[in-house]
C-alpha cells in the first residue's frame, strides 16, 4: 500500500541565542558568608569603588543590557538578595550601588542556543477574534541551553479554514516563573516516600508531627525539630534529605497575567528537574460537566535519574507541577487521553522503555495499572516504540501518532488506531512510516530523528509539529481521510 501523504510546511522554528533569562550567579557556586569567601571579596572590591566609576559602570552596563530585558533594574534588585547578607551597611548603600552590586552576581542564560524541538500542539484557551474555520493553537516547545538543561516555551498561532499556518509575533522577551510551595497532602506524601524506598522510622516520627495538610514551612519547621532531637545515622539524613527533595520537588508557578505567552518559560525550579524539563506532552482535557483543563506529563531529570511529573493549568499563566505516582509511572512517555474513559483517567506510557502500554487510574497523579498494546513488529521500529502524545478522538477510533526507532538508531513517526470503546484494543497499524527524517533533517545535535510530543485535528488535517534532530522544530500536515483510511485499511 502507498504511504500516506504528507505535507510539510514552510514552518520552521530555529534555535535563537538572543532569547535569554536571567539567573542569579554565585562565581564557583561559592555563596559563603565568610568575608574572605570569593562571594564576600568581590564585595568588598565593589564597596571600595568611588561612586563616579560606580555611576559609570552602571550606566555602561544597563547601555548593553536594558534592552535585552523588560525591567532590567527589577532584576538587578533582586538578585541583590544573592549576596545582601555579605553587605552589613546595605541599607546605607546608593540606589546605584545596590544596582551594580546586583549586575555582578547576575548572569545571562540563553534558553535555547542548543536546540528547539520535541513540540506538541492544543487548541488555545482563547479562540477569539478568529474567522470561521480558523483555530488558535498554543505549541509548547523543548528548549535546551548550555549544559543540555531543557526548559518548556510556548508559541502561539492559527489554522486557517483551508489549512495555512501562521505563528503568531514572537516577543523578544523572555520571563521566568514567580514560584512557591503548594500544600502537601500527607497520605499523597507518605506513599510517594513508600514507592522512593524512604519508608523508613524517621519518616513516620516526621510525619507524625504533620498534620494532614501541611506547608514546606511547617515540613522544614519538622525536619529541624527532628534533627536537633535525634542523632541520624547516615541511612536517616538521606531520608530527611529525601523527604525535602521530594517537597520541593511540587510547586506552583505564575506569571504576570498581562505577559504574553512566548515571554513564559518553564524553567527547572525543583530539584528532581535540575538538569531539565523534557518532553512535555500537553493535552486539552474536556471533563464531563465541559470544564477544560491542560495537563502534560513531563519527564524531569536531575542529572542522575528520570522523575515522571505533571504539569496543570487552565490558562497557560499559573501552572502546578506534581510528582506522578504509582508502579506504572515510570519512565519517559506518558500521554493522557484527552477525556475521562468508563469513569476512569488513561493514559499512553512506555513503562518498560521499549513497548506501547495504556494506564488507567481513578486519580490523574497516581498510576498502577498498565497494559501492553503494541510492541516493535516492523523492521523500522525493531529497537523500540512509543506514542508521539496525547490520542486524538476520531469516529475511526482513537488516533494515536507513535515514534519507533530502527537501524541506526532512527526515529521515523507511524500510528495505530485504537478502538474506540476498549483502547486497549489496536485496530490499525501503518505498515510505513508516517514520516522520517529527510535528507535536509538527518543532521543537528541527535542525528536521525524525528520526534513529537503532541499533535492536533483541525479542519479535516492532522497538524503534525515535530523536532527535527533536536536541533529545530517544523510543522507538517496530513489529510485525516487519507491517514485513517490507511489504517483501517490495515486491520
Amino acid at each position: 500500500m502507498p504511504r500516506v501523504p504528507v505535507t510539510r510546511t514552510p514552518v520552521r522554528l530555529a534555535p535563537n541565542c538572543t532569547r535569554v533569562i536571567t539567573k542569579p550567579f554565585a562565581p564557583g557556586g561559592d555563596l559563603s558568608l565568610d568575608p574572605n569567601s570569593r562571594v564576600g571579596r568581590i564585595v568588598a572590591r565593589i564597596l571600595a569603588m568611588s561612586e563616579a566609576d560606580v555611576a559609570t559602570t552602571l550606566r555602561t552596563t544597563e547601555d548593553r543590557f536594558a534592552g535585552r530585558h523588560a525591567d532590567l533594574r527589577a532584576v538587578l534588585e533582586a538578585n541583590l538578595a544573592v549576596v545582601a547578607e555579605h553587605a552589613a551597611q546595605m541599607g546605607t548603600l546608593s540606589s546605584e550601588r545596590r544596582l551594580l552590586m546586583g549586575a555582578y552576581f547576575t548572569h545571562e542564560y540563553s534558553i535555547e542556543s542548543a536546540a528547539l524541538c520535541n513540540p506538541s500542539i492544543v487548541k488555545a484557551p482563547d479562540q477569539g477574534g478568529l474567522r470561521r474555520g480558523e483555530q488558535r493553537f498554543i505549541l509548547s516547545l523543548r528548549a535546551i541551553g548550555e549544559g543540555h538543561i531543557s526548559s518548556i516555551q510556548f508559541r502561539s498561532g492559527v489554522i486557517s479554514a483551508d489549512g495555512g499556518i501562521e505563528m503568531e509575533a514572537l516577543s523578544p522577551y523572555v520571563h521566568t516563573a514567580r514560584h512557591r510551595p503548594p500544600v502537601y497532602e500527607k497520605a499523597i506524601f507518605h506513599s510517594k516516600l513508600v514507592e522512593l524506598h524512604a519508608g523508613n522510622e524517621i519518616v513516620a516520627i516526621v510525619l507524625d508531627m504533620l498534620p494532614e495538610r501541611f506547608t514546606l514551612m511547617e515540613l522544614e519547621a519538622v525536619l529541624r525539630d527532628v534533627d536537633s532531637r535525634h542523632d541520624f545515622s547516615p541511612t536517616d539524613v538521606q531520608v530527611t534529605r529525601t523527604i525535602h527533595w521530594l517537597a520541593s520537588s511540587n510547586y506552583d508557578s505564575s506569571f504576570a497575567p498581562d505577559s504574553k505567552l512566548s515571554e513564559r518559560i518553564l524553567f527547572p525550579a525543583g530539584p528532581t528537574e535540575s538538569h531539565g524539563m523534557e518532553d512535555a506532552r500537553f493535552v486539552h482535557f474536556t471533563r464531563d460537566d465541559g470544564t477544560v483543563t491542560y495537563f502534560a506529563p513531563y519527564t524531569a531529570f536531575d542529572g542522575y535519574r528520570i522523575l515522571p511529573q505533571l504539569i496543570e493549568t487552565s490558562d497557560f499563566v499559573s501552572f502546578q507541577i506534581a510528582t506522578l505516582n504509582g508502579a506504572a509511572a515510570t519512565n519517559k512517555g506518558i500521554a493522557l487521553f484527552p477525556r475521562m474513559l468508563n469513569g476512569r483517567y488513561a493514559a499512553l506510557s512506555r513503562v518498560d522503555n521499549e513497548n506501547n502500554f495504556v494506564m488507567w487510574s481513578d486519580n490523574v497523579r497516581f498510576w498502577h495499572q498498565s497494559e501492553l498494546i503494541q510492541t516493535p513488529a516492523r523492521p523500522w521500529e525493531l529497537t523500540q516504540v512509543g506514542n508521539c502524545g496525547s490520542p486524538l478522538e476520531t469516529e475511526a477510533g482513537w488516533l494515536v501518532i507513535t515514534h519507533a526507532v530502527g537501524p541506526l538508531r532512527q526515529y521515523a513517526i507511524g500510528a495505530i488506531l485504537l478502538d474506540k470503546q476498549d483502547p486497549a484494543r489496536v485496530i490499525g497499524h501503518l505498515a510505513e512510516p508516517l514520516l522520517e527524517p529527510a535528507e535536509d533533517e538527518r543532521d543537528g545535535y541527535v542525528p536521525n530523528v524525528v520526534y513529537s510530543c503532541g499533535s492536533m485535528i483541525s479542519g479535516g488535517q492532522l497538524v503534525l509539529p515535530y523536532g527535527v534532530s533536536d536541533a529545530e522544530t517544523r510543522i507538517a500536515t496530513v489529510r485525516l481521510d487519507d491517514l485513517l483510511g490507511a489504517l483501517t485499511a490495515a486491520r
